[in-house]
């Protein structure tokens, strides 16, 4: 038997018996989800930078709540989308935003809780009662994320922003 006889005769034999998978979707192995939502938050930043509010908000349920910096809630992807665009076309049109996941917690195989730091720089203005955390202009937040998969793919169900605040000045003695 020749050599490509014989690894034709093993593939149809491992195949038969089911050693080896039979689909070429089968041959490629599956994104872990942990990547899958960190690409997540990676496109998201990408698309604050762009000021592409359509990009931002693509990721959250049409149903999905979110808690802006000021405690306003917007409901649903369509509002969510309105309201960045705003943003992106005001006060937040030059700025730049880098995103630090500190924490990726599954509560389940289709729950996912994230936890980011965020640094907004070169905004021209911010929201009444929102101070840069530093005198350097960096705008820090705190962004949690309530994620949910459904139909292989990830989405947003609910997030929430904090800003954090400056430090407390020292007491003069």
């Amino acid at each position: 038997m020749t050599r490509t006889a014989s690894k034709a005769l093993f593939l149809a034999l491992a195949m038969a018996l089911g050693a080896l998978p039979t689909s070429s979707e089968a041959l490629s192995p599956a994104i872990p989800d942990e990547t899958l939502i960190r690409q997540l938050i990676d496109q998201q930043t990408r698309a604050w930078n762009d000021h592409d509010a359509t990009a931002w908000s693509k990721d959250f349920a049409p149903d999905a709540d979110f808690v802006n910096i000021v405690g306003t809630v917007f409901s649903g992807r369509a509002e969510i989308e309105k309201r960045h665009a705003g943003i992106f076309a005001s006060i937040f049109k030059t700025s730049q935003s880098r995103v630090t996941v500190r924490r990726l917690v599954f509560v389940g195989p289709d729950v996912a809780v994230v936890d980011m730091d965020h640094e907004v720089t070169g905004h021209s203005g911010l929201p009444p009662g929102v101070q840069n955390t530093d005198e350097s202009g960096v705008l820090r937040t705190r962004m949690k994320y309530v994620l949910r998969k459904s139909d292989g793919k990830w989405q947003i169900v609910s997030g929430q922003n904090t800003d954090v605040k400056p430090a407390p000045k020292s007491p003069k003695k």
